[in-house]
């Protein structure tokens, strides 16, 4: 698959992010009964992602026509990767607490709270049991299920601070947005929601992602970095303009 780049900026060791203002056109389309495929690729530990997300929330509120497709992609696949990376995991934290920062300034409402995560004592958490569990809330409600799933393990993770590696926490948070508990830990437990990551890692490769957050709309248009609003509206309106030619 091709893809036409609208931005594309490499970020340091994944971990990083990008901003930018645009000016939304003068005319827009507001509904259409073309469908929009947006493949939205995130990670649980990315904060670049969390500010990201309202953003592509409003986006699909305020376009029906808009699918939000939900893809994994784990910054930290296992738990030896952030020594692996960064030397250690002291050292690791220390620099992704920078990032932190930084994405706090991007979030529009700096909901971010790296000085309660710096005083926290457990190992910086790795992706893939969030991931799974992400997953989990998908085979039980769609891709919504996904999204509030992912929203809410971040907001665990990027504000309240808390150990998304740990199992109570995870199924604390299933609760929270009313999942069946007994089905959610079976399909959390299952080799099924590992396989489903594990595909969407795959998939990242073969369509050359390599950041996150990213979106591609309509497999054609990409948008690497946690840009503005008006970016997403922007890049939107392009598709749909295309399509009434």
């Amino acid at each position: 698959m091709r893809l036409s780049i609208i931005i594309s900026i490499p970020l340091l060791l994944v971990f990083n992010g990008c901003f930018s203002q645009q000016k939304q056109k003068a005319k827009m389309i507001t509904y259409t009964s073309k469908t929009v495929k947006v493949e939205f690729y995130h990670d649980v530990l990315c904060a670049w992602c969390y500010a990201l997300s309202p953003r592509v929330r409003k986006l699909a509120a305020n376009h029906p026509e808009v699918k939000v497709i939900h893809r994994s992609f784990a910054l930290s696949p296992n738990k030896e990767r952030i020594s692996e990376v960064f030397g250690s995991k002291q050292e690791g934290k220390r620099q992704i607490m920078q990032h932190w920062k930084a994405a706090n300034e991007n979030d529009d409402d700096h909901r971010i709270n790296t000085d309660l995560m710096e005083q926290k004592e457990f190992d910086y958490p790795y992706s893939m049991p969030a991931l799974m569990a992400c997953k989990a809330a998908a085979f039980q409600g769609g891709e919504k299920a996904h999204w509030d799933y992912f929203d809410a393990v971040q907001k665990a993770h990027l504000t309240d601070c808390l150990n998304i590696n740990d199992p109570k926490v995870l199924i604390t948070i299933a609760k929270s947005i009313n999942l069946n508990i007994e089905r959610f830990k079976a399909d959390f437990e299952s080799k099924r929601a590992k396989e489903a990551v594990e595909s969407d890692m795959k998939d990242i490769h073969i369509n050359g992602i390599n950041s996150v957050p990213t979106i591609v709309v309509n497999g054609k248009y990409k948008i690497s970095g946690a840009v503005s609003y008006h970016k997403l509206e922007e890049t939107l309106q392009k598709v749909l303009f295309e399509g009434q030619e």
